[in-house]
């Protein structure tokens, strides 16, 4: 079961990586694959974003909204 600041960290260093590779530092794929693979273990579920977004929806908006077709 994934705790609140798993959440948090996953989040968190998922922008880390995503602007490690859109600044081009170089990581090879095994790597790449690994922290992706970590990261995502933790990385909040739709219905952990539904729930954020019932409480902030100035922040959020639900996980089923057609924006994301």
């Amino acid at each position: 079961m994934t705790i609140p600041f798993e959440h948090t960290r996953a989040v968190l260093r998922t922008r880390d990586l995503l602007r490690e590779l859109s600044m081009g530092e170089q990581i090879d794929a095994d790597t790449l694959r690994r922290r992706a693979t970590s990261l995502l273990k933790h990385f909040p579920e739709p219905s952990d974003i539904d729930l954020s977004a019932a409480v902030l929806p100035s922040v959020w908006s639900r996980s089923d909204a057609k924006w994301y077709e």
